[in-house]
């Protein structure tokens, strides 16, 4: 794809090389240079890790990829963003690929197209589109490398001609019902798009097709948060629209500020407006939740009148201290009004430690950001498109200044200077299993 024409071939040369690094966690993803060939013992010690192949996108496009203010707000996110495989791993070495905004997949080993990072209850919704003889599945909760025995993980099949577990069914666990005979849910494989709903929640495991709900299931001792997976096996697969919507978040904004400790002898102030917002204004200052995190996802919806404000999430940090914590950047400014370059790290890029790949937040207007945590591994999406995805390979350290943490620790919001007049609309947070 060509750069639009207000941007020019540093900015796509800059998106390039982002997808490059960080499609996926950097511990565990093969360089395009020995791809076929790279292995890795994170999840199986035998199981093909293969790069994601390399797509250009312009900042247009990626900003285009944002969802609506209120889809955003609600938590939802693109796990794939239409253009290029960010945030992706692949184990087992097939042919995926990305045109016109779908992930297409035919031939090659069988194998895993997997998010880079974990998630536990959730709403996930996608399009799918199968040959006759395809046999494909969305795994949930899963390992990079499950042992395919389904004791690891959920997979919702994929596969109409499957006589025991049909297209909508939960595999080893539950068959699904027949589908109406009718556009939106013929069980026939034709060309035409289908849509795909499942609801994570606990150890229930809900699944639509077509706005129709064709199987549900209750498993009796559940899984741990894992990763979302597309599947091949066999004949051809395709997917677009592929979002999801965390589930189970808990506020922690009430009037009180009851879940927080407070520092009143910085010299900036945190206060609660009239309409029950977290204000940030006056110079220096942290509030600090009561509560260690370890794993999380997070929600946060803000708001800054100037691109230049500055603002930030820290996490794990050493409880009392002066913001000794990993830090999600809250920043909108960029360089030279490029979307492609942030002037400091960017909203959802990791302070000192990766940028984010776009400046995709709101000036003057409510920006959501969803940040994830799982163990060395952390990724962020602004306005429903993701901008961050990194692996700490630090030596540890009690200090994520110095050093990788992945021990619980507190969660900080900054008052970063006397110019700092920051909002916070919604800061929710559920633990990772």
């Amino acid at each position: 794809m060509k750069p639009e024409s207000n941007f020019d071939t540093a900015a796509i040369a800059s998106v390039l090389l982002g997808c490059l690094l960080l499609a996926g966690c950097g511990k565990q993803t093969a360089s395009d240079s020995d791809s076929e060939d790279a292995s890795s013992a994170a999840d199986s010690p035998s199981v093909v890790i293969v790069a994601p192949k390399t797509y250009e996108a312009s900042a247009q496009q990626l900003l285009d990829a944002r969802l609506p203010s209120q889809q955003a707000a609600q938590g939802r996110l693109r796990l794939f963003d239409g253009h290029t495989l960010y945030g992706w791993e692949i184990a087992g070495a097939a042919n995926w690929s990305v045109a016109d905004q779908v992930i297409s997949v035919d031939g090659g080993q069988t194998s895993l197209l997997c998010t880079s990072m974990p998630w536990m209850d959730f709403e996930l919704s996608l399009d799918f589109r199968c040959d006759p003889q395809t046999d494909s599945g969305v795994f949930l909760r899963t390992p990079l490398d499950p042992d395919g025995s389904g004791i690891d993980c959920f997979e919702v099949n994929l596969s109409d001609q499957d006589p025991q577990f049909p297209t909508g069914s939960i595999v080893g666990k539950q068959k699904a019902k027949p589908l109406d005979e009718s556009p939106a849910g013929s069980n026939a494989a034709d060309s035409d798009w289908r849509s795909l709903l499942i609801t994570a929640r606990g150890n229930d495991i809900r699944v639509s097709i077509g706005g129709q709900e064709v199987c549900q299931y209750t498993d009796p001792i559940g899984f741990p948060a894992g990763r979302i997976g597309l599947q091949y096996k066999q004949g051809r697969a395709d997917f677009r629209n592929i979002q999801l919507r965390p589930l189970g978040l808990e506020s922690q904004l009430d009037r009180q500020l009851s879940k927080w400790n407070l520092y009143p002898d910085m010299p900036g102030k945190f206060s609660v407006t009239r309409n029950g917002w977290l204000h940030a204004s006056g110079g220096k200052n942290q509030i600090e939740t009561k509560q260690a995190y370890d794993d999380f996802v997070l929600l946060a919806e803000f708001k800054m009148p100037k691109a230049e404000m500055n603002s930030g999430i820290f996490f794990r940090c050493i409880e009392g201290s002066e913001m000794m914590g990993y830090e999600c950047q809250l920043s909108n400014e960029m360089a030279g009004d490029n979307p492609l370059i942030p002037a400091d790290h960017g909203t959802g890029g990791f302070f000192k430690r990766q940028n984010a790949r776009l400046v995709a937040g709101l000036v003057n207007d409510w920006s959501t950001v969803v940040l994830v945590a799982d163990g060395a591994t952390m990724a962020a999406w602004v306005q429903g498109i993701q901008v961050s995805n990194w692996y700490d390979d630090r030596p540890p350290n009690n200090n994520p200044r110095k050093g990788s943490k992945v021990e619980p620790g507190t969660i900080m919001i900054q008052g970063h200077d006397p110019q700092t007049d920051a909002y916070f609309r919604q800061f929710a947070i559920a633990e990772l299993e």
